[in-house]
Order: structure tokens, then sequence, then C-alpha cells
């Protein structure tokens, strides 16, 4: 028997449709992980020059500097590139821009896979950049959209992703290790991110349908009603002109709308989203990138040895990671964060303070605690608190421009790191970077938001500051005090 059509008469019917679902399954399930599939590419992408690095720095005789600036490049360009990756899908909806950045990803890694030369390899990282820049921005805002209230949660979800990325990587230089391919083993790592990134690609191409939610919110109701007709397979129709709801409070000021975020309601969530995101950004690509060099300190050049601790260590971030839905769910995505940067201080502090004087079980143990701490607290939850925190003409934007701030963090610790080692040490360079955590820690036990102890739906939220000075519902601000209570 055929299901009676549905009328949509806008966003609001759109909303209580998919919050009413009881689980992501179908072609919206299908939709859901293949936009984790992008973020799975961003890691990997990110991750490939990780585990061969020893190798190609040998390879190309790269010195300190040099590496600094290879390694933190792609972040300096997604920098400039999330934002942008925003305004894209404000403007031109969630999938073209997502297809693109799969473009660019194949292109990166080509040019750096053939690279004759380290310029060459920098004009490389530039595409590898700009596609992480616009995909993290949109994939997670198509997360947010296709996720019911009752899994905000889930969001988290990409962490365990990017780690299983992470380890694939790893494995994969294991494999190539084993050809006896000698230096060259890092091109054999950049080539199956091309690999993948065409994979994405297709796969993308043939089964993303664009975000009804972005469609409602335009007041595109029959593209809505005909999204929702391909994804939930089952007929949607848009209600007549005389029956529909139109939008409320909908910033149609361009790029400026990314300046809503700093106002009223939305600028505590903006600092709290801003603060774990930097804040993950640059204790992960500090300390967690750079494990497998961290691992050849601890265990030995051999490596095999090296890429088998930094794989130990990163298996502990897929645990995390998959674990840390079910963390926000119990904590709420602040308090995770709060207490996961204040546990990675310790992480550090132990590590800058006893390292060379630990006994080998608790050269392991720590850094995979790290990993831990990070991935199932404040790894995931900035990326998160920031595409649950703003309504949907907001979302994207919002996430470029936090994403930005991630992308600086991300840069910033890629750079510091290898410079800070060559000129203190290793263990004075785990205790500067124990700051960092300290700091977020206290940001995120201050501020009181969290979107997972709300009942307000950012996208049905009304009153929130929008397009005067004088537009701030005062009524809504006791909502950031308690909505972690």
């Amino acid at each position: 028997m055929q299901s009676s059509t549905v009328k949509i008469r806008g966003i609001d019917d759109v909303i209580a449709f998919i919050d009413s679902r009881p689980g992501i399954t179908g072609r919206a399930g299908l939709i859901w992980w293949l936009a984790l599939g992008g973020l799975f590419l961003d890691a990997f992408a990110n991750s490939a020059l990780s585990a061969g690095l020893g190798p190609m720095t040998r390879d190309l005789g790269l010195k300190a500097g040099q590496v600094a600036l290879m390694t933190s490049f792609a972040a300096w360009v997604a920098i400039a590139f999330n934002p942008i990756g925003g305004w894209m899908a404000d403007r031109w909806g969630r999938i073209r821009p997502l297809i693109i950045a799969k473009f660019l990803a194949v292109i990166g890694a080509l040019l750096v896979m053939f690279a004759p030369s380290f310029e060459v390899i920098l004009v490389g990282r530039f595409f590898v950049g700009a596609a992480y820049g616009i995909d993290f921005a949109i994939a997670m805002a198509v997360l947010a959209e296709f996720t019911p209230v009752k899994f905000k949660s889930r969001l988290n979800t990409w962490q365990g992703m990017w780690y299983t990325a992470v380890c694939t990587n790893l494995l994969l230089a294991l494999l190539f290790f084993s050809w006896d391919v000698g230096d060259s083993i890092w091109r054999y790592s950049v080539a199956a991110t091309a690999i993948f990134a065409v994979v994405i690609l297709v796969l993308q191409l043939s089964y993303m349908v664009e975000s009804p939610i972005w469609l409602a919110r335009k007041e595109r109701v029959e593209q809505a009603a005909l999204a929702m007709t391909k994804i939930y397979a089952q007929p949607f129709a848009a209600a007549p002109m005389h029956e529909r709801i139109p939008v409320t409070n909908q910033a149609k000021r361009g790029i400026a709308n990314v300046l809503l975020i700093f106002r009223g309601v939305y600028l505590p969530r903006t600092i709290l989203a801003a603060t774990v995101q930097i804040g993950q950004s640059i204790q992960y690509f500090a300390v967690g990138w750079y494990l497998p060099l961290i691992s050849a300190a601890l265990f030995g050049k051999d490596f095999v040895f090296a890429t088998i601790g930094a794989l130990v260590f990163n298996v502990f971030g897929i645990f995390g990671g998959f674990l840390s839905p079910y963390i926000g769910r119990k904590l709420g995505l602040r308090r995770a964060s709060a207490f996961g940067f204040a546990a990675v201080f310790l992480m550090l502090l132990i590590l800058g303070t006893f390292h060379g004087k630990m006994p080998l079980w608790l050269a392991v143990v720590v850094p995979s605690l790290f990993i831990l701490f990070h991935s199932g607290g404040p790894g995931a939850n900035g990326k998160s608190l920031s595409s649950l925190s703003f309504r949907s003409e907001l979302r994207a934007g919002a996430n470029g421009i936090i994403g930005a701030l991630g992308s600086t963090g991300a840069a910033i610790g890629l750079l510091i790191f290898p410079l800070f080692r060559e000129n203190y040490g290793l263990e004075k360079t785990f205790l500067i970077l124990s700051i960092v955590p300290l700091v977020a820690s206290i940001i995120c036990f201050v501020i009181k938001w969290d979107p997972t102890r709300t009942p307000i739906n950012p996208d049905n939220e009304a009153g929130a500051p929008q397009f005067k000075d004088d537009a701030v519902l005062p009524a809504l601000n006791p909502v950031i005090g308690k909505a972690s209570r």
C-alpha cells in the first residue's frame, strides 16, 4: 500500500519530520555516511605524509624549517578556504561544494605524488588544504541537517572516522615498506589518497541529495519536497502557496551573515566552539600528528617499530572517537570537552616531566591515553558544537569561520612542533604545549552553553540576535546559563 503524500509548508515541517525519525537509515543513512566518508578522506589526506615524514625528510633532504612549512601549509590554506566553503554552501547548497572539494583533493594528491621538488609539493598541499577547508565546513553541516535532534551527539562519530583513516594510513605504510620501496614510501601513501578521493567523488556524485533543511530555509519548498521524496522513499509535496509558512528571521545579507555569530545569544556559543576547535587543533597537530616521530624517539629509529608504536597510539583514537557520541550524550559536549582537555593537560605534563625516564610500558600508556582523552573529549566537539549551535543559513558560515580558527590552531601546531623540538627538546616542548589544554579546559568550565542540553533547536529558534542592533530577545539569554545543567 502506497504511503499518503506528506505536505510540506515550510522549514518547520521538514525539521519536524527529520526529528521524528527513529534513526538515520535508508538513503538518509547513506548520505550521512558518505559525508563522513569525505571527512575520512580529509583525515587520510592530512595524515598521508605523517607516517612517511621521516623517510620523506631524508629523501628530499629537508631542513626543520621546510618540514614545518610543508606539514603546516595545507592548514594555512584551509584558514582561507574554511569561510569560503561556508559561503559557497550558504549560497549554492551543500552538495556542489562537497563535489568541488573532492576534485581539489584528487588534484592535490596527484601533484604531491609526482612532485619532483619541494616547491611542487607545496603547490599540491595548497589544493589539499583548499579541499580540507571547503569539505569540513560543509560536511559537518550536512551531518547536522540529516540528524534527528535526539541523535545530536552522533555528530562526534567523525572523530572515530578520523582515527580510522590515520590507522589505515599507518597500516598501508607497513604494507608499502614490505615492498622495499625505500625512502620514496611517502609517494605511495599519497597515491592511496588519490585513489580514495576518486572513490569518494564517484559515490558522492551518485548518491548525495541536497539538504531539505537548506532548501526549505531558502523557501525552495518544491525542491525540498522532491529531495525528501528521494531521501525517505515516500511521497512529499509542497503545500499550496496560501498554506505555506514563510521563513522568519532569515539572514539575507550574504557574507555579512557571519557577523551574526558574534552577537547576542550566539556569542558565547561562538567563543565555546572556537575555544574547543582551536585548543584541540593545536594539541592534536602539535603532538598527535607527529606521533610517528615521537614513537621513533621513544622506541628507536626502526621504521616498522616506530610505525607500529604510532599505530597502537592511534587505535586508542578509534576507540575514543567512536565512544565520543556516548560520552557527549552522557556529559554533554561542553563538559566532555572540559574534562578531556584537563586529562590531556595531565598527560602532556607527565610526558614533559618524565619522558626518557619512564619504563617502556608507561611510555606506551601515556601517549595512548593522550589520544584517548583527546578523541573522546574535545577532538570531535569543536566541529559538533559549531554545527549544532546555529540556524541553517548561518551553520555553514559559522562552521567556516570557526573551522578557519581551528585551521589556524592546526597550522600553529604543525609549525611549532618541529621548531620547538629542535630548539628546546621534546620534554620542554610537551610542557609548553600543556598550557593550551589547561586554558581551554578553564574556558569550557566557565561557559555554560551546550546544544545537547537545551530543548531549543537553532533552526526553530526565534528572536536570536539577527538583523538590527536591538534585535536580541532578552528572554533567550537565560538559556545560555541553564542549557548544560
